[in-house]
């Protein structure tokens, strides 16, 4: 507990203000050192029964690695939205080709104790239902089931189930959010199939859809 405390400060200390952001956990690291890098943040607010995200941007450089640290207790209808401005803002400003500044989600490794990162940069979010005929998995809110193609899965078993089928042509597969699923939900169901990315090289830009 007094690792996640220092983490906590740090982020209160980082950003000037007396306020938390409790960090999503996760019991693995997956990128665990990034160099050139500078910090984002996006609090949980709540105004009367509605629930608010506030962005702070003030020491992200459009020429470095970003660090999104966001709280895990913001819903993905609230907090992808602001991800997709900042998003758009970083594409359309110049950098080197050479050194493409890359975006990435922090969090907690519970099991390693540090503080762990996951890339997103290519990640292009769309809040609505697909319209093209893709493989697509679909998570809802706190549910251990998850919708394979129309068939439901232990959310423990997706990357197993998916690797056994033989397909003739390997498909595009589309990641579907439930819209009220919290940011902590959404990291670590995006942890359990990160092995997933595999199956998209090559192909079309990523997306993922909320809705």
């Amino acid at each position: 507990m007094k690792y996640f405390s220092l983490i906590i400060v740090f982020l209160i200390f980082s950003c000037g203000n007396k306020e938390d952001i409790l960090l999503p956990k996760s019991n693995i690291t997956i990128v665990k050192n990034i160099v050139d890098i500078s910090p984002v943040y996006i609090f949980f607010r709540t105004k009367g029964k509605d629930t608010l995200a506030e962005v702070n941007k003030n020491t992200a450089i459009s020429t470095t690695n970003w660090a999104f640290n966001i709280d895990k207790r913001l819903p993905l209808r609230i907090v992808i939205p602001e991800i997709m401005k900042l998003q758009e803002k970083k594409r359309a400003g110049k950098a080197n080709e050479n050194k493409k500044p890359q975006n990435y989600y922090s969090y907690a490794d519970s099991i390693g104790k540090n503080i762990a990162f996951l890339p997103f940069t290519d990640v292009y979010y769309k809040m609505e239902k697909p319209e093209i005929n893709s493989f697509l998995i679909y998570f809802k809110k706190g549910n251990e089931m998850v919708l394979v193609n129309k068939k439901l899965i232990k959310k423990d078993e997706v990357l197993n189930y998916v690797f056994s089928l033989d397909f003739v042509i390997q498909p595009k597969i589309l990641l579907l959010f439930d819209k009220n699923m919290s940011f902590q939900e959404y990291i670590q169901n995006k942890i359990l199939i990160q092995n997933l990315e595999s199956y998209n090289k090559n192909k079309e830009v990523p997306e993922e859809f909320v809705f």
